[in-house]
């Protein structure tokens, strides 16, 4: 367990897993999401009602990829193509991030698993709030335990933030390996940022080959 309490310290949850009471329900949910197998958690998130935001939007956006990865990419939250279809980074953001992957020899149906810090798309894309990830992030927990990931590569500001519990750049953290319960991570651009800011491209493809190294010297 201990690798858990970790992960929750630097999330902000706490470790404390004893049985609470009725009073003390985000907790004891916190609890029966860290027993979970993956049909378990799949139908946890496709039936959530933790945090307000799933009367706005289509549908849960759990995850995909392989479920036994040595890559783990999180994102933020669903947009509206992945509310829409139900899957992480589509559209455009979502080939661009294909096409990168490939040049490794990688895609998301093999040796990667791709999900976000919410399931749930937040009205107009803005940035998700305290609360929403703090309901969230027990789902988010729960898939690193299952995939356990020989990395985790944190796409964007605000899931490399959150991971890492810092208010820090991408620029500051872009280029070192960080450790998140043991495990590295590494920060690069979010892909639709990479559309907006084409020149950046040639970073986060650096960050790529860094990550790809970083694996094999793991």
């Amino acid at each position: 367990m201990s690798r858990r309490n970790e992960i929750l310290a630097e999330m902000g949850l706490s470790p404390v897993w004893r049985l609470r009471t009725s009073q003390e329900g985000p907790e004891k949910k916190s609890n029966i999401i860290a027993l979970m197998d993956w049909p378990q958690l799949k139908a946890k998130v496709a039936g959530c009602t933790d945090c307000k935001l799933r009367p706005g939007c289509t549908q849960t956006v759990f995850g995909v990829g392989d479920e036994k990865a040595q890559w783990m990419l999180v994102g933020e939250a669903p947009g509206s193509e992945e509310d829409r279809l139900g899957e992480p980074f589509v559209g455009q953001a979502g080939k661009l991030l294909d096409n990168m992957l490939a040049a490794l020899g990688l895609d998301r149906e093999r040796n990667v698993y791709i999900a976000n810090v919410l399931k749930c798309r937040p009205p107009g894309n803005r940035n998700p709030e305290p609360d929403e990830v703090a309901a969230c992030s027990p789902h988010l927990l729960r898939q690193i335990e299952l995939i356990r990931p020989k990395l985790i590569l944190a796409m964007g500001r605000f899931a490399a933030q959150t991971l890492l519990g810092t208010d820090a750049t991408i620029a500051s953290l872009r280029g070192k390996v960080h450790k998140y319960a043991g495990v590295p991570l590494i920060v690069t651009y979010h892909p639709a940022y990479l559309l907006r800011n084409l020149p950046d491209k040639a970073k986060a493809w650096a960050d790529l080959v860094f990550a790809a190294r970083t694996i094999k010297n793991s």
